[in-house]
């Protein structure tokens, strides 16, 4: 290696012997040049030839032409190799010292960018260590946002340790965060509840008024009474559900509630004892009243057991009149409740005021004690004497309480100090520390200051220690306004190289969009900045977007003209028809609406709302539509209504030809147009009428065969003619059987018991029903046939043969049993 670098590198200038030699070798130049030649292209070789760093820097400095020299240059990448090449090559060769200086340049802001990213990776890692670990929660979740944007910057150059030493951090502070959020929520549902128990409280005590000022003529709604009721006992049962309840607010409800179900208790049993009450009435005014009626009246008077301090109704009045208890005046009655109100709520309100004393709120005490005095001067001597030596115990020791409030400045001065102590030990971000620090030192002067000066030294020094740190942040934020300029600068080359070579044809212009969008945030993101700085950056990067805006700006134009042909062919679909192609077009069209590229949001917005109406006015067709369908229908439905009330007043024992006249008039009802309910309803009715006109036809044949069979018991039958004309086909079907058979057969199937003389008979026959595969399961049809099978018998075969009477009323009878069933 030695020897070639020796041969490679060799001077280009030839010592003083050779020069000699060469003085007297003239004819040997051309095959000088020739060596000069080769050690050139030896050189190009090697430089192809991807050399090592060290031949690089030796070629840099001793190549045969400057392109060698500046190639091999270019190739050298290690700061201390081109540290050494520039060395040499100053005063030698400057295109050389050029290039390397400027590699070393970018070598050395390289450097000081990762160390830049390093610290800063470093800082965000102990301020999210800090934030899972700080108590201060104000603008906690905004805190987090911020650190988790400046690591989204860094978080490229992080080390897996860091990235998830971070990321735990992380994972605390959101933990954090739901834990606050829940307790918010928390404390919502509590206010709300608390809120829902009020409301049901002010409602409850409302209507318990309006009851005791209802007149006596007047009685309340049931319906709504009890409603009122089960609502207010579910609203206050989620109102108290999971939660603590003040004791006197549940006393205030149950008493309220209790108060509300005697009354409802007292309106029912008056409903339900209406009658009795106005027969008791009837038998005072007409003086007929007895013993029994007294008893009774004092019977329904406890069952009822009106509450006191509602006023009676006047149905109860006959009946208190009977039993001696005469209605008490009204007026007295109403004074007494009042007082006694009144001196209800006094109690109420001097509870709650002991509680206020006891817990020192002094706001909250004056104004409770302002509500006691009102409550006690509305209260009448007897009624206000049992309240007076508690209402002055509460008022000295309100006095009292205020008193000492007078000395409550200095402990609070003291808690400043001690908050802002506590402040100042806290790694809290320097942006929230230096506000929170101001709350503080404003709530200090919100006290009107201390005389007491070791006390207001204590909190100035507190306060200058929480503020060093956000020195220290605010001193090293003009380094990252530097930091900021850089980025700008950076955001601006990228947008000038996007810019230049963008081919406009065919570039996807949402992307552009977005690129402009993204160019702005980050623009601005770069904040805070140093204003001078800016000036000539802050130009480009204007130029640089109108640049960018003019295309967009062009297709922004070409794209809501095409939107607003949309809205012009979808506000003349408003009046087409039919209306369903209305629709499908106008569904096509929304297609068309979505395939449209980018426009401005301002613009867009004003379409969408001008097609939105077109579209909402052609659906709007379809709803009016239904609605006069529905419309229809309704009427149909009323008019179908009126005709089913006349069907079910129809009597079913009516003669065939009336009950064939209603399903007539069912039948021309327009079945298309009534709902499916009372469609179905008419189908019903349909079908009653139907089976109602057989049973009618049912109950007339058998009239009439039971006239036949009444005509063989006088020994004579009437002419063939007379029979109808199945009866002879049917009678041979029967076969040859005697009276008694065909009796016992037909009670059979009727399920008639035939006589005990008979049962031996009839067990016989039914034994050779079953072997001929006849038994108890025939259908009603066949086995109605098979009677009248065994009827025609009676009549045709035997006919001119008196029949035995009882034989014919047990056949009858069987008859007559089909037509009860």
């Amino acid at each position: 290696m030695a020897a070639f670098l020796q041969k490679l590198f060799k001077s280009r200038k030839p010592t003083a012997p050779d020069r000699k030699t060469a003085s007297r070798a003239q004819p040997d130049a051309v095959p000088a040049e020739d060596k000069r030649a080769d050690l050139r292209d030896e050189q190009l070789q090697a430089l192809q030839a991807a050399p090592t760093q060290e031949v690089a820097a030796s070629l840099a400095i001793d190549g045969l032409t400057a392109d060698i020299r500046l190639r091999a240059a270019e190739q050298l990448q290690g700061a201390e190799l081109l540290q050494r090449v520039q060395k040499q090559a100053k005063g030698r060769d400057k295109g050389v010292y050029q290039l390397v200086r400027q590699k070393l340049q970018v070598i050395r802001e390289e450097l000081t960018r990762q160390e830049a990213v390093s610290g800063t990776i470093a800082t965000l890692i102990s301020n999210a260590r800090d934030q899972a670990k700080s108590d201060d929660t104000k603008l906690y979740g905004a805190r987090l946002d911020t650190l988790l944007n400046q690591w989204a910057a860094v978080e490229s150059s992080a080390t897996p340790d860091q990235l998830s030493e971070f990321l735990q951090s992380v994972h605390r502070c959101r933990e954090r965060v739901v834990d606050m959020q829940a307790a918010r929520v928390e404390e919502k549902r509590q206010r709300e509840q608390q809120l829902q128990r009020d409301e049901t409280l002010a409602l409850m005590a409302q209507t318990l008024e309006d009851l005791r000022h209802q007149p006596a003529e007047e009685l309340a709604s049931l319906a709504s009474l009890d409603a009122l009721q089960k609502t207010q006992e579910n609203r206050w049962l989620e109102a108290t559900r999971d939660t603590q309840v003040e004791k006197q607010q549940q006393k205030a409800y149950e008493a309220s509630m209790m108060a509300l179900r005697n009354y409802i208790s007292a309106i029912r049993h008056i409903t339900q004892a209406k009658e009795s009450l106005l027969a008791l009435s009837a038998a005072l005014e007409l003086e007929e009243a007895n013993p029994e009626d007294r008893e009774r009246a004092l019977i329904l008077l406890k069952e009822i057991n009106w509450p006191q301090g509602f006023p009676a109704p006047a149905l109860l009045e006959p009946a208190r009149k009977l039993a001696g208890k005469p209605k008490a005046p009204i007026k007295a009655n109403d004074d007494l409740k009042q007082q006694q109100a009144s001196a209800d709520s006094l109690k109420i309100t001097l509870d709650q005021l002991e509680d206020a004393l006891e817990a020192k709120q002094l706001k909250e005490s004056r104004q409770l004690l302002k509500t006691a005095q009102q409550y006690f001067k509305a209260l009448d001597h007897r009624h206000s004497k049992s309240f007076q030596a508690r209402m002055q115990l509460l008022t000295a020791q309100l006095r009292e309480l205020t008193d000492w409030q007078g000395f409550a400045t200095e402990p609070k001065q003291i808690a400043l100090c001690e908050q802002m102590e506590h402040l100042a030990e806290q790694p809290i971000e320097p942006e929230a520390k230096s506000e929170r620090i101001k709350e503080l030192q404003q709530e200090w002067r919100d006290l009107g200051g201390s005389s007491d000066r070791t006390l207001w030294s204590r909190f100035k020094q507190a306060s200058d220690k929480a503020y060093e740190p956000c020195k220290t942040y605010f001193k090293a934020k003009s380094g990252l306004k530097k930091a900021n300029l850089a980025q700008r600068k950076a955001i601006c080359a990228e947008l000038e190289h996007f810019v230049n070579s963008a081919d406009w044809n065919t570039i996807d212009w949402k992307a552009v969009d977005h690129i402009l969008q993204t160019a702005r945030q980050e623009w601005k993101s770069a904040w805070p900045i140093e204003f001078r700085d800016n000036r000539q950056v802050q130009k480009q990067f204007d130029e640089l977007l109108k640049k960018l805006e003019a295309p967009i700006d062009q297709e922004h134009q070409k794209n809501e003209a095409l939107k607003r042909a949309i809205v012009e062919q979808a506000q003349a679909l408003t009046e087409h028809q039919p209306l369903q192609e209305a629709m499908n077009k106008a569904k096509a069209l929304q297609s068309d609406w979505k395939a449209v590229g980018i426009t401005r949001h301002r613009e867009d917005r004003k379409l969408w709302q001008a097609f939105r109406k077109a579209c909402d006015e052609i659906f709007a067709r379809r709803d009016t539509e239904r609605s006069e369908q529905q419309q229809a229908t309704k009427e149909a439905d009323t008019a179908a209504e009126a005709l089913l009330q006349q069907v079910a007043s129809v009597n079913f024992d009516q003669n065939a030809q009336a009950l064939e006249q209603t399903a007539t008039a069912l039948r021309s009802l327009d079945a298309a147009q009534v709902s499916a309910v009372v469609k179905e309803r008419i189908q019903r009715e349909k079908q009653r009428l139907s089976q109602a006109v057989s049973a009618q036809k049912l109950k007339a044949g058998i009239s009439e065969w039971q006239t036949l069979v009444l005509v063989r018991t006088e020994g004579e039958a009437p002419a063939g003619g007379t029979f109808p004309d199945k009866w002879t086909a049917l009678a041979e079907s029967v076969g040859e059987l005697s009276d008694q058979e065909l009796v016992i057969r037909a009670e059979i199937l009727a399920g008639v018991p035939s006589p005990e003389a008979d049962q031996q008979k009839r067990m016989v026959i039914q034994v050779q029903r079953l072997a001929e595969g006849m038994g108890s399961a025939e259908k009603s049809d066949d086995a109605l046939q098979s009677i009248e099978a065994l009827v025609a018998s009676w009549c045709i075969q035997s006919a001119g043969q008196p029949a035995d009477p009882s034989l014919a009323s047990r056949l009858n009878s069987a008859l007559d049993n089909l037509i009860t069933n």
